[in-house]
């Protein structure tokens, strides 16, 4: 069963404010409803939502159904394609800051470590914790500086 509490995230954080720092941005780390730990960032170096739209045109024009919308000051990032999404259109460093991340999150360099036994054949999920990064919010849009 999935669950993140205040003395994980503390032993956690370190970690991920290093790799914040690294990259030049900003953010918080919390935790919500005891399973996910979330990163929220609100201004940084690196244009993620730049980068989130040009991916999205390119998957507009492979796919032949759905429709491309511009993604304006906040987005929700894909825990588990994220550094191969920024790969496939180039963007390195942004691929790198994602890898990193969520390095930290999953715990390395603390003296946790996440799991994941999940088999989604037979409905049986079994994580250690959920991870979330948030770009931007609903009410405070994400800044490039």
């Amino acid at each position: 069963m999935a669950y993140m509490c205040q003395t994980k995230k503390k032993a956690m954080a370190p970690q991920i404010k290093a790799v914040l720092k690294k990259y030049g941005m900003k953010g918080t780390v919390a935790v919500y409803n005891h399973s996910s730990l979330v990163v929220n960032l609100k201004e940084g170096a690196l244009d993620l939502i730049g980068a989130a739209n040009k991916y999205n045109k390119m998957m507009e024009k492979i796919r032949s159904w759905g429709r491309y919308y511009e993604i304006t000051d906040n987005f929700q990032v894909n825990p588990y394609h994220c550094e191969d999404n920024m790969n496939e259109i180039g963007e390195t460093e942004i691929a790198n800051f994602y890898k990193e991340l969520l390095a930290a999150m999953h715990g390395v360099g603390s003296g946790y470590a996440n799991h994941n036994n999940s088999d989604i054949m037979t409905d049986y999920f079994d994580v250690g914790w959920y991870v979330d990064i948030n770009v931007g919010q609903w009410n405070n849009g994400y800044k490039v500086v």
